[in-house]
């Protein structure tokens, strides 16, 4: 088993090269985050998805290396499932973090007072295309374009955006709180529609009374295209769960110098970007979520 972590380099710094990569390999064509329809990345024991910024890592190195699985296991944990990860495979390095409560006394009396620390944690997964004696799950039945363009419409109708189809432009308009598009008949296809439509949705999501996203004070000029990424990392996010490829926004290109000089000005801010977008994610999936669950108790 080998690791692709330098015990001696800084994880955030690390992480961020990484995915620094990823975008200067596509600044002359396009960003893809993800090359299939299968979803986000999942750990294969537990069935739960990786979050933030270990879903690009993940996606990064499936489409890097090749992999054809969407599932990941440590190797403790694919030894417990009875497989054995071959000689010589690398894994690759995702984050969790933990808080730590400190104890401090406060100066000039004997009262203690507890802080925190948030600490940046490595562990280290392997794709199960990497590791034999475990057989891969079968596939549920990949959703045919009707039905993928049916969720995609679903979740546009059951967030609540008031959006407009009409003009030349795409854009989320925080003044009146609505998403603005072109028909969909303009896109060269339904899922580049819908792609276009999940990034301005993701905007959406940025308003006071929702998530309330305001990075201004610690990005400065460079707010809006932070603001961006994350918009396209949530849309990102939300293809995956609906079973699209990972589309790509019209004339992302431009972006992606802005958003490179955000990162390598701040190490940390690739994290917040990807934890934001998948609050986003989330956001909106819980309310088409809860849409649906009340039109099945009224059917009930």
């Amino acid at each position: 088993m080998k690791t692709n972590t330098s015990p001696n380099k800084d994880l955030y710094a690390q992480v961020t090269d990484s995915i620094i990569a990823v975008m200067e390999s596509g600044k002359t064509s396009h960003l893809t985050w993800a090359q299939s329809g299968d979803g986000l990345p999942r750990n294969h024991q537990t069935g739960a998805a990786y979050q933030g910024v270990n879903v690009l890592l993940l996606w990064a190195e499936a489409m890097t290396r090749g992999y054809t699985s969407a599932r990941w296991l440590t190797y403790r944990q694919a030894a417990e499932m009875g497989g054995q990860v071959r000689k010589g495979e690398k894994s690759v390095t995702c984050v969790f973090f933990k808080t730590l409560e400190r104890e401090s006394e406060n100066e000039g009396d004997s009262t203690e007072k507890a802080d925190s620390i948030r600490l940046i944690k490595p562990f280290w997964l392997f794709n199960l295309d990497q590791v034999d004696g475990i057989e891969k799950p079968q596939t549920d039945e990949p959703r045919n374009e009707f039905q993928q363009i049916d969720a995609a419409e679903k979740v546009l109708i059951h967030s609540g955006a008031v959006i407009h189809e009409a003009g030349e432009n795409a854009f989320y308009r925080p003044s009146t709180d609505e998403i603005y598009l072109p028909e969909r008949t303009r896109f060269s296809s339904e899922i580049e529609f819908y792609s276009v439509a999940l990034h301005e949705l993701t905007h959406w999501t940025g308003a006071r009374h929702r998530l309330a996203r305001d990075f201004t004070k610690r990005f400065g000029t460079e707010a809006y295209a932070f603001e961006e990424l994350i918009a396209e990392l949530g849309s990102a996010f939300l293809n995956a769960e609906l079973g699209f490829s990972a589309a790509t926004i019209p004339n992302h290109g431009g972006y992606i110098e802005s958003w490179l000089k955000v990162l390598k000005n701040d190490k940390r801010a690739i994290f917040t970007a990807a934890s934001q977008a998948s609050q986003a994610h989330r956001y909106i999936m819980d309310l088409v979520d809860g849409v649906e669950g009340t039109s099945e108790q009224k059917v009930a």
